[in-house]
Formats: C-alpha cells, sequence, structure tokens
C-alpha cells in the first residue's frame, strides 16, 4: 500500500514521479538486461488517476527532495565493470562483489498550464531537471583468464557526481468532453547532465530521447468512478561517447480508482514496459537482448487531494 499527496495541479505528479526514476536510475545500476546501463529514459508507472483530465491554468513549480540507497549482486557488478572498461569483456570472469548506490536529489519542475484553449484542448508546457548528489561503489573479489594467463583481484571501486541532470521538456493537450478526457503529449531528453562512460555514478543519461503518446481518462464525479491509460513509444538517440543505441520502448501506464469523498480515492495501478527494437551500435558489446517490465500485481492506493 502506498500513500500519494497530490495538489489541483495535477499535471506535475508525473513530472515529479519521472525524475524520481530518471534520477534514482541514472545513480545505480537497474535489473533490466537492455537499454544502456539498464536505465531508460521511461520510468514505468509515472501516470497514473487522472492522467488526461485538465488541471488549473496559470504557473506552477514543483520542488521535491528524493533519497535512495539501494545494492545489487554479482551479475549488476560485473556488467558495470564492463561497461566502465575495468576489464576486458572477452576474459571468462568470475566476480564476488556488490554494488551499492546511494542518491541524494532535489527534483525542480516549473511548468505552465494556458488558460487560452488551443485546437479546443488545453495546453500545458514544462521544463524540469534534478540537481543534488549521488555515489556508486563495487567491492569484491574477481577472478579472470585468458589462456594461457589468469589473475586474482581485490576489487574496489567508487564514485561521486554532484551536480545537475538532464533537462526534461515537455508539451501536452488535454480535451475534456462530458465525462471523458483525452491527452496527447511529447516530452524528451536534453543531455547535458552530469556524465561519463567511465563512471560508476552520473546524473545525465549522456544521450538524447524523444518520447510522445496519448491517453485516455474516464471519470464521474457524481459517483466517483475513474480509470486512466496512458500509451507512448520513446525513441532514443545514440550515446556519442560510448557508440550505443537503445532500442525503441513502448509503455503502457493505467489506473483504475474510486472517489470516497473529494479528498479520499483508493484503487489499482499497474503498467507494462517492452522494449520492441534491440540495443545497437558499436559500443553494445552483450547482444540484442531487449528489457521487459510487467507490473502484474494488485495495489491498493490511497490519495490525498485538494484544491
Amino acid at each position: 500500500m502506498s500513500f500519494v499527496v497530490a495538489s489541483a495541479k495535477k499535471a506535475l505528479r508525473s513530472s515529479i514521479a519521472a525524475l524520481l526514476g530518471l534520477g534514482m536510475l541514472s545513480a545505480t545500476a537497474s535489473m533490466a538486461v537492455a537499454d544502456e546501463s539498464g536505465v531508460s529514459f521511461w520510468l514505468p508507472g509515472i501516470f497514473g488517476s487522472l492522467a488526461a483530465t485538465p488541471t488549473t491554468p496559470g504557473w506552477a513549480v514543483a520542488t521535491v527532495y528524493y533519497h535512495t540507497s539501494v545494492n545489487a549482486g554479482a551479475d549488476v557488478a560485473r556488467a558495470r565493470e564492463i561497461q566502465i572498461g575495468a576489464f576486458n569483456p572477452a576474459l571468462n570472469v568470475s566476480l564476488n562483489a556488490s554494488l551499492n548506490a546511494r542518491a541524494d536529489l532535489a527534483l525542480l519542475v516549473p511548468s505552465y498550464t494556458f488558460a487560452t484553449p488551443v485546437f479546443g484542448g488545453q495546453l500545458s508546457v514544462q521544463m524540469a531537471t534534478i540537481v543534488g548528489s549521488t555515489n556508486a561503489s563495487v567491492a569484491g573479489t574477481l577472478t579472470a583468464s585468458l589462456p594461457p594467463f589468469s589473475l586474482l583481484r581485490t576489487d574496489s571501486l567508487s564514485d561521486t557526481v554532484t551536480g545537475f541532470g538532464d533537462l526534461y521538456p515537455r508539451a501536452s493537450l488535454k480535451w475534456n468532453v462530458g465525462l471523458n478526457n483525452f491527452m496527447t503529449y511529447v516530452t524528451g531528453d536534453i543531455p547535458v547532465g552530469v556524465y561519463s562512460s567511465t563512471s560508476l555514478a552520473n546524473l545525465g543519461l549522456g544521450h538524447g530521447a524523444i518520447d510522445a503518446g496519448g491517453g485516455y481518462t474516464y471519470f464521474d464525479p457524481t459517483k466517483g468512478h475513474e480509470f486512466s491509460a496512458v500509451a507512448g513509444f520513446t525513441y532514443n538517440f545514440i550515446n556519442p561517447t560510448t557508440n550505443y543505441q537503445s532500442g525503441v520502448d513502448f509503455h503502457l501506464d493505467w489506473g483504475a480508482s474510486q472517489f470516497l469523498s473529494k479528498q479520499f480515492f483508493v484503487g489499482l495501478v499497474g503498467y507494462t514496459y517492452n522494449q520492441v527494437t534491440p540495443d545497437s551500435g558499436a559500443g553494445d558489446k552483450v547482444g540484442a537482448f531487449e528489457s521487459r517490465v510487467f507490473f502484474d500485481r494488485s495495489a491498493t492506493r490511497i490519495c490525498f487531494s485538494h484544491q
């Protein structure tokens, strides 16, 4: 069970969640087998209830502090060491190690929602970023062989990065037709954040991306019924430093809820994330893997909102 605090600026919630994921995943190693470093531009689940409903016109600025501390096992540690060039991937490697990561981030999300309709809908624009510090370390024992030679090495690597992350612009259009609400959006990644291909910790992705899609919300305020779904595709540009290009990703986020009052509602959320084309480029040393994430467990959510 999770608890969410929402304001009348509902559009900011998805942006904040996206930046939380981007900052956390850029600072750590994911279990995904594809997308460079296991880090995708899109964070599954960032859209939920009331995703397509229009919001209050005007300026808004959201700031959020986020802290995380995570760890991963030998497979992830080995993959990260290969990526940053700690050893040759052609080696026969046995690694007993662990990866630990920590992030302290502030999220800055200024936005503006226009009062004048555009193509009959409500236009919103925003530009977001993250600022803070991340640390990642790998420690363990490595045994490697490249006949006729072999080596035994106690490995300990650590990186700390402080600064700004990438810029994340987004524009969306929303339409309301009775109980039905529709939206379309386009967003992306401008890779200007702190990034190094040889660092365990980063605040930027190291490559640009563009993502576009659409969504639908059914909302009956008299009965309190609500259902939302948002789908889209991400195109990743090649990382000019590593010559690695993540594949095209498809994502679907959904949420269904029942309002108990104007301030409280409960519901279920879920998502599907599927890489539809494999990674490529001269820097892809792991082959044509494709990442997939399916959230197949029901989750009850209690939300508190105010106008």
